[in-house]
């Protein structure tokens, strides 16, 4: 019998990824779990007509051209790694690409959405507001939905607060950007860039203070741990998930590839 040798390397490498997965979140398999990866493997061999004894004469030739071509593992894990990523988002994109009612860029009716977790405390996300402007005014139809992650610094909630506030007065598009092109959060540069959004301050600090101002930053908070986001800013678009300040052309090819999908 003739059977492909890349095909069994992708059995044998993609079984192997999984179960290095799960060794290096908890650190130590059960016998229950090395089980179930084992009888999955075996499936998976069964399926493709790969007995026994030519299941040796593959795991020979994978050992050797790993260690050959080490460099595949780390590209390996990164795939699964975004695999994963993805079939935890794929449920949650309803509730993320929902924004709080005016914290939108952008066209708030554009088929193409792209979410980002944010904090005005951060310098990264500082550093990629340039990005998203030439990102909304290269492509028309973006929609960019922006979810408030106030984890850096105790003044990031005040200035997500009144990120909200200044949503619910249609101002959220000015505020965000006199707050980026301000000094760090505190209450000044708050005041200071509220002001210049044109917001009413006492209705802001009001509304600030109302419940579902919290609500919005623990769901905030709760779909960032589901997705394993630690850090901002963070990206969401046509079902990918992107980490760090990628910069403008990784983004447009996310929003490329969304809009074909």
């Amino acid at each position: 019998m003739r059977f492909s040798p890349f095909l069994a390397l992708a059995l044998l490498v993609g079984a192997a990824g999984a179960a290095g997965g799960w060794w290096a979140l908890h650190g130590e398999g059960s016998g229950a779990e090395a089980a179930a990866a084992e009888t999955k493997l075996e499936g998976q061999l069964a399926e493709a007509g790969i007995n026994a004894r030519q299941r040796g004469a593959i795991e020979a030739l994978v050992r050797s051209y790993i260690l050959e071509h080490p460099e595949i593992l780390p590209e390996a894990m990164e795939k699964l790694q975004a695999r994963e990523t993805e079939a935890r988002l794929a449920p949650l994109r309803g509730a993320i690409e929902t924004p709080f009612p005016g914290a939108v860029l952008g066209n708030p009716g554009g088929k193409v959405t792209l979410v980002e977790f944010t904090d005005f405390a951060c310098t990264y996300c500082r550093s990629s507001v340039a990005d998203v402007e030439a990102l909304v005014k290269d492509n028309p139809d973006l929609r960019v939905v922006v979810r408030e992650l106030p984890i850096i610094a105790p003044e990031s909630e005040p200035a997500a607060r009144m990120g909200l506030a200044a949503a619910a007065q249609g101002k959220y598009a000015a505020f965000h950007k006199a707050m980026f092109s301000g000094e760090r959060p505190s209450s000044t540069s708050i005041a200071a860039a509220a002001n210049a959004a044109g917001v009413d301050g006492a209705a802001a600090a009001a509304f600030t203070q109302q419940p579902g101002v919290r609500q919005e930053l623990e769901r905030n908070l709760g779909l960032a741990r589901q997705l394993g986001i630690n850090g901002t800013p963070a990206w969401s678009v046509g079902g990918k998930l992107l980490s760090g300040a990628v910069g403008r052309e990784a983004l447009q090819q996310a929003i490329n590839a969304a809009r074909k999908g």
